[in-house]
């Protein structure tokens, strides 16, 4: 499954991945690869979940 993100670098050098299409699904890592990994991860949890109360 494939979800558009979105980086940003805070002030504080920690980065943070945002899918839009999912609210409230954002997450923060060392590197935005990181970042990006853990935001895919909660979205897939968050679809299967969605899936399993259907």
């Amino acid at each position: 499954m494939e979800f558009l993100l979105e980086f940003e670098q805070e002030t504080d050098e920690r980065w943070i991945a945002e899918i839009p299409e999912l609210p409230g699904v954002l997450a923060y890592g060392v590197t935005g690869t990181q970042a990006g990994e853990k935001a895919k991860a909660l979205a897939l949890l968050l679809k299967n979940t969605s899936k399993s109360n259907s």
